[in-house]
């Protein structure tokens, strides 16, 4: 990890073989791979919700969060390196807790929408569920020991809470999800 990138292309990918921080060389289609890039990919989406007006409090904390998942990105390029550390898992419990405690308890499913930022979260949301997705599927591979799949699993719940304050910060509401089963067993 402490080489710096001084050549972007180099052809060594051309052949569908990529490279890890150990040197060790990959199929692109390898489990591995494809966790990598579904965390770059929920990095690169944050940085999206990020392009919209957030209080500094929340751009802060979407900035660490970053910080963290390229931090997961290096254990995943460097087998056996662990980068995420317990307070990392600590500030999203915290995050959570403060944001629900400014948010009604829901009594109904939601679904994505109420104002762009929320939109986006949700995105941020779904993509972080399967990165999860593919380091579960990396741990049944291949051992691994590090916190990412605690870190994801709650980063997706964090974004889910962020969605619903975003929506809130801007006078918007949930957007409830209107089950006909339900309904339906209201008018018993």
């Amino acid at each position: 990890m402490g080489q710096r990138l001084t050549q972007i292309t180099t052809r060594t990918g051309d052949e569908g073989i990529t490279g890890l921080g150990n040197n060790e060389r990959l199929p692109k289609s390898h489990v591995r791979v494809h966790a990598m890039g579904d965390v770059d990919e929920l990095n690169s989406s944050i940085g999206l919700l990020l392009c919209e007006a957030l209080t500094p409090a929340d751009q802060g904390l979407l900035i660490d969060i970053q910080h963290q998942l390229f931090n997961l990105g290096g254990e995943l390029s460097i087998p056996g390196m662990q980068l995420l550390k317990d307070a990392s898992l600590v500030q999203l419990d915290s995050a959570i807790e403060t944001y629900l405690s400014h948010l009604p308890t829901l009594k109904e499913f939601i679904l994505p929408g109420g104002v762009r930022s929320s939109c986006l979260a949700h995105v941020c949301r779904t993509v972080a569920r399967r990165a999860e997705r593919s380091l579960v599927e990396l741990s049944t591979q291949e051992t691994y020991q590090g916190l990412g799949i605690q870190y994801l699993n709650r980063l997706s719940d964090f974004l889910f809470v962020l969605a619903r304050k975003l929506n809130r910060d801007a006078g918007a509401q949930d957007v409830y999800w209107k089950s006909e089963r339900l309904a339906n067993l209201d008018q018993i």
